[in-house]
């Protein structure tokens, strides 16, 4: 048994295709019987009569099978072989002609992106994040921006970033982390400065996702300690254990003391899952991950959640795009209603990584905005007739 393999071609708008998926050596079978002959079908197909009988000696080789009955001075006809391939042939486009239809109208639906220049695609890795997933439909329906977003830890989207693999990453720290922090440890070998620039996104609270009611009375970390609570974590790598850990050496507890400390769940959707089916008493997230599924949350600190972009690439029209949607009027009242989040000060704004990164010292660099606003709006008309005539430094306060 052979195994199929699909492939697609792209073709002028006005042509008529034969067949919902095409086959080559199907459509030379399909050109003998209708013609009768080798050169009737080499003309229909306006092929050479060498390479139609080359092709189809090449096909018997790679089936194992006569294609055709091959004797001198008769004509061309099908072998019992060639005729089971048609049929069968026919019998699938018969079939499974509707979901044939369906993939294809959905591939042109996807490549009609690629030929519009009014739409922008921006490939973005970042730590898991729900605000990124609203702002990902947001902009997708109401800007003509779509953003390929791949989550994953905050340490692994900073390295995709500086190999090529993407412009723009996200990363969250703790506001007024000092000089000397895990935070910088960890992030500031992977920001390069005159390299990386930071865009202006969110705020958001992180604490302890529990049960509803919070029957086990957590407020604290400390809590976490006494060998009774169930906890879950999240993996290494990510910025969220990276804060847990953080936050547990400021206040001198030992994670050897918390249960539960090496299981872990790829995201804050997946912490809360596992609270929510009874398998761990609370987790460290997002309070909107919290409400998601039902939970209670307890506020333990704000972070700034940053996108960082290569500077090479704030001029690009999808990142000018991105940076319009975040400073439109309509985004901050979308940002609002996520629980635990809020816009951030300088929203949308290209910045200097010292201008929100406490610990961030460098000589070089200048504490000063480099860019308050992007220079053109690369969105089609009825998006810009929503936009002012001058953006302030803080649109839809």
């Amino acid at each position: 048994m052979h195994k199929l393999q699909f492939h697609y071609t792209f073709a002028p708008t006005a042509s008529t295709p034969t067949g919902l998926i095409r086959n080559p050596v199907l459509d030379l079978l399909d050109a003998v019987q209708e013609s009768g002959s080798i050169s009737g079908a080499a003309r229909l197909l306006e092929l050479s009569y060498r390479h139609v009988w080359g092709e189809l000696k090449r096909w018997e080789n790679e089936l194992g099978n006569e294609l055709l009955v091959w004797e001198k001075g008769q004509a061309a006809r099908l072998s019992e072989f060639g005729h089971k391939l048609l049929w069968a042939e026919r019998q699938a486009q018969a079939r499974l002609s509707p979901q044939i239809e369906a993939l294809r109208a959905d591939l042109e639906r996807a490549y009609a992106v690629a030929f519009d220049d009014t739409v922008h695609i921006l490939t973005l890795y970042a730590s898991h994040d729900d605000a990124l997933s609203a702002l990902r439909a947001h902009a997708a329906a109401e800007h003509q921006l779509h953003l390929d977003i791949r989550f994953m830890g905050s340490v692994d989207a900073l390295r995709a970033l500086n190999e090529g693999r993407c412009v723009l990453a996200g990363f969250h720290t703790v506001q007024q982390a000092g000089a000397g922090s895990l935070g910088e440890q960890t992030y500031k070998p992977l920001l390069k400065p005159g390299l990386h620039k930071l865009i202006g996104f969110a705020q958001r609270t992180q604490g302890l996702m529990v049960a509803r009611g919070n029957p086990l009375r957590l407020h604290s970390l400390q809590q976490l300690t006494d060998g009774q609570v169930r906890f879950v974590n999240r993996a290494l790598g990510t910025g969220t254990r990276l804060l847990l850990d953080e936050m547990l050496a400021q206040q001198r507890l030992a994670r050897s003391r918390i249960k539960g400390y090496r299981h872990t769940e790829p995201s804050h959707a997946a912490v809360a899952q596992a609270i929510a089916a009874g398998q761990a008493d609370a987790g460290l997230g997002i309070e909107a991950a919290a409400r998601a599924r039902g939970l209670d949350f307890v506020p333990l600190v704000t972070e700034d959640y940053h996108l960082v972009c290569l500077k090479s690439a704030l001029d690009e029209p999808a990142v000018q795009a991105l940076c319009w949607v975040l400073q439109s009027p309509d985004w901050p009242a979308l940002l609002l209603q996520l629980p635990g989040y809020r816009p951030a000060a300088q929203m949308g704004e290209v910045l200097a990584m010292s201008r929100l990164l406490a610990w961030w010292r460098y000589r070089g660099e200048k504490k000063v905005k480099t860019r308050a606003r992007p220079r053109r709006a690369p969105l089609r008309q009825s998006a810009q007739e929503r936009k002012p005539q001058k953006m302030s430094s803080r649109p839809g306060r």
